[in-house]
C-alpha cells in the first residue's frame, strides 16, 4: 500500500503569546481575560485579516497564524504592536497586554487545517526570545522583508533555540521605530537596545565655538579622531562617522537621534580655538532619557590636542565601565607624534579626498605628502595617501599604475612599522591586492583590519568588497550588512557592493531593490546602474532594463562594456561574465 501523500507548502508562520500572562492572570484573572479578548477582537484579528493571514489555532494566550508572504506577516505584526502600544500607554503595568511575536519563513506540513514542522517550531522559539511588545524574525524571514517595510530591525546574531539543532540568525524590531515616542506616557525610560549586546555609542559632530568657519575641519577632525580611537575597543559598538555626522547643524532631540542611529550613548561637545589655545568641552548622554552620565572641560595648547582627545576617550571608557585588554590599552593610549601642522594638513586633505574626483584626489595627495614631510611616520597621512594612490592607479589617473600601487603598499608598510596594530594599513594592502588580482592576500588583509578595528564600518565594507571580488559572495553580504549597521545613514558604498554580491548569489529581486534605493540618492552611479540592469534582465523585466540602460548612456556617453569590465577585478572570469552578459543583452555597447 502506497504511503499517504503529505501536503507541504512554503509559508510565513507567526507565533504570538502574551508576555507575563501567568503573572497577569494571578493579579486579575477576569480582567486580564477580558482585556485579552478585547485586544483580539479590536486589534489582532482585524490586523491579521487585513493582511490576508489565517489563524490556525489559539491556545490560551497563544496564537499560530499562517501568511502567504513574510511582508504580510511583518506588516500585520507591526500594526498590532503599534496599536497595542497606544492602548497600553494609558494603562498601568499590571493591566498591559503586551504580545511577543516570532516569524519564520519555511516549509510546513498541513494536516486537517493544522500546521506542523520546523517552520512552526522555529517561529515558536523566536517568539520566546522576542521583547514584550516586540517582533523577532528569522534570517529567512528578514531577507524576504528587507527594504519592503518601514520598520527597522537589528541583528541579534546567531541564536541557539531550544530543540532546534542548528543556531538560527535572528533579527528584532528596534524599539521606537514602530511607534512614535510621543505616544508613550510611561514613566519607564524609553529603551534602545545596544547592538550585539555591547554598549553602543555615537560621536556627534562637535560645535565650532571659534567664530571662524575655517576651523570647521579642525573641529570635525577632533570629534572624528575620538570616534576612531573608540572604534578600536572590542567591547564597544561605535556608529560610523558618516551616519553620526549627518546630524551636523541640526537641532534634534537627543533621544530621537539615539533611536535613529541605534545608539544607547551619545557624545557631544564643542571646541574653541583662539590662537594656539584650545578649550574642549564634552558630555556623554544616555539617549534613553537624555540624562548626562559624564561631562568635563579640557584646556590646553594646540600641541596638546592628541592628549586632550585621549583624555576624553579614557573618561568615556571609565564612565561606561568597559574593561580593556592589555593589548587594547597599548593600542589606544599609544602616544601619537603628529605635529599640529601635520594634523591640519591631514584634516584638509581628508575633506578633499571624500569628493572622489581626479583633481581633488591630486590636491589631497599634495596635502598628505606635506604632512609626511613634517612627520614621515604620521599614520593617518600614510593611510589616506595609500588609499589615494590606489584610487589613482585603478582609475588610470597615474601614468605608471605599477609604481602607484607600490607606493601605496609602501605607505602601509611605513604605518605598520610605526604601529603594527594600525588596522587601517591593512585596508590599503587589501585595496591594492584586490586590484592586482591577488585575492587571497586581499582577503587576509581585510580580516586583519576587522580584528584590529572591530567597530569600523570602513573595515567591514572594504573586507566585504575584497571577499566579493574573490568570489565569496555570502561572506561579502554578511560584512556589508554589518557595515550598514555601523553606519545606518550614510551606507550607499556598502549597499551597492551588497547588491552586487546578492546578484551573484541569484537573489536578483533583492539586488534590484537595493540598487534602486542607492540610485535615488546617486542617480549616475555606474556600479548601481549596471547591477540594476543585470538584475532586471535576469528577472525578465527587460523593458525596465532597457530604460535604465538608456539612462546610463545618457549620463555616461563614453561607456563601453570592455572598459567597464577592466575595472572589475573578479577572481573568476565566470563571475565577470555573469554580470557583463545581461548588460550586453540589454543593449549596452561593446
Amino acid at each position: 500500500m502506497a504511503p499517504e501523500r503529505v501536503e507541504r507548502r512554503l509559508a510565513a508562520v507567526l507565533a504570538a503569546d502574551v508576555a507575563g500572562y501567568s503573572r497577569l492572570m494571578g493579579i486579575d484573572e477576569e480582567g486580564t481575560l477580558a482585556r485579552l479578548k478585547a485586544a483580539r477582537s479590536t486589534v489582532v484579528d482585524p490586523a491579521i485579516a487585513s493582511h490576508r493571514g489565517r489563524i490556525v489555532k489559539t491556545t490560551g494566550d497563544g496564537m499560530l497564524v499562517e501568511f502567504a508572504s513574510a511582508v504580510d506577516a511583518v506588516r500585520s505584526s507591526v500594526e498590532v504592536q503599534s496599536r497595542m502600544a497606544e492602548q497600553n500607554a494609558s494603562s498601568s503595568q499590571e493591566q498591559r497586554i503586551e504580545f511577543r511575536i516570532g516569524i519564520h519563513v519555511g516549509d510546513i506540513i498541513i494536516d486537517d487545517n493544522d500546521i506542523f514542522g520546523d517552520g512552526v517550531n522555529i517561529a515558536a522559539r523566536l517568539e520566546n526570545i522576542a521583547d514584550p511588545g516586540g517582533i523577532c524574525l528569522s534570517d529567512d524571514a528578514y531577507r524576504q522583508i528587507r527594504g519592503k517595510v518601514d520598520t527597522a530591525f537589528e541583528d541579534m546574531g546567531r541564536q541557539t533555540l531550544k530543540n532546534i539543532i542548528e543556531p538560527i540568525r535572528a533579527w528584532r524590531m528596534k524599539i521606537g521605530t514602530e511607534v512614535s515616542v510621543a505616544h508613550s506616557t510611561s514613566t519607564e525610560p524609553h529603551h534602545v537596545r545596544p547592538l550585539s549586546g555591547k554598549p553602543s555609542i555615537a560621536v556627534l559632530p562637535f560645535q565650532n565655538m571659534s567664530g571662524d568657519r575655517e576651523q570647521e575641519y579642525f573641529v570635525d577632525g577632533i570629534a572624528e579622531d575620538v570616534l576612531t580611537t573608540l572604534s578600536k575597543i572590542q567591547e564597544l559598538m561605535v556608529i560610523a562617522r558618516n551616519s553620526s555626522f549627518a546630524f551636523k547643524g541640526q537641532n534634534r532631540d537627543i533621544r530621537e537621534i539615539g533611536q535613529i542611529l541605534g545608539a544607547r550613548y551619545l557624545l557631544e561637545g564643542s571646541v574653541r580655538k583662539v590662537g594656539n589655545r584650545i578649550r574642549l568641552t564634552a558630555q556623554l548622554i544616555d539617549s534613553r532619557d537624555g540624562g548626562h552620565l559624564w561631562a568635563d572641560r579640557f584646556d590646553g595648547n594646540l600641541d596638546d590636542v592628541f592628549d586632550l582627545q585621549d583624555r576624553i576617550t579614557q573618561e568615556i571608557v571609565e564612565a561606561l565601565e568597559v574593561q580593556l585588554t592589555v593589548g587594547e590599552r597599548a593600542r589606544i593610549w599609544r602616544k601619537r607624534s603628529g605635529s599640529p601642522l601635520a594634523y591640519e594638513h591631514v584634516l584638509k586633505g581628508r575633506a578633499l579626498y571624500v569628493n572622489f574626483a581626479r583633481h581633488t584626489h591630486s590636491q589631497a595627495q599634495n596635502l598628505f605628502e606635506r604632512a609626511l614631510e613634517i612627520n614621515p611616520a604620521f599614520m593617518p597621512a600614510l593611510y589616506l595617501l595609500g588609499l589615494t594612490l590606489t584610487d589613482q592607479a585603478r582609475f588610470g589617473w597615474k601614468k605608471d599604475e605599477t609604481e602607484a600601487y607600490q607606493a601605496a603598499l609602501d605607505c602601509a608598510d611605513r604605518a605598520l612599522a610605526a604601529d603594527p596594530s594600525f588596522g587601517e594599513a591593512y585596508l590599503v594592502i587589501g585595496y591594492v591586492r584586490t586590484f592586482q588580482r591577488r585575492h587571497d592576500e586581499a582577503v587576509t588583509a581585510g580580516e586583519m583590519s576587522i580584528n584590529l578595528t572591530p567597530s569600523s564600518s570602513d573595515a567591514h565594507h572594504m573586507a566585504g568588497m575584497y571577499h566579493g571580488y574573490a568570489g565569496n559572495f555570502r561572506k561579502a553580504v554578511i560584512y556589508e550588512e554589518h557595515a550598514q549597521r555601523l553606519s545606518p545613514i550614510e551606507r550607499n558604498e556598502s549597499m551597492v557592493d551588497e547588491a552586487r554580491a546578492r546578484f551573484h548569489l541569484g537573489d536578483f529581486a533583492t539586488a534590484r531593490d537595493i540598487a534602486s534605493r542607492v540610485l535615488k540618492e546617486r542617480p549616475l552611479w555606474l556600479t548601481a546602474q549596471s547591477t540594476l540592469i543585470a538584475a532586471l534582465w535576469n528577472l525578465g523585466q527587460k523593458d525596465e532594463a532597457h530604460i535604465i540602460s538608456r539612462e546610463l548612456l545618457a549620463g555616461h556617453p563614453s561607456f563601453t562594456l570592455a572598459r567597464w569590465a577592466r575595472l572589475l577585478p573578479y577572481r573568476r572570469q565566470s563571475d565577470l561574465d555573469a554580470l557583463i552578459n545581461p548588460l550586453r543583452l540589454a543593449g549596452l555597447p561593446e
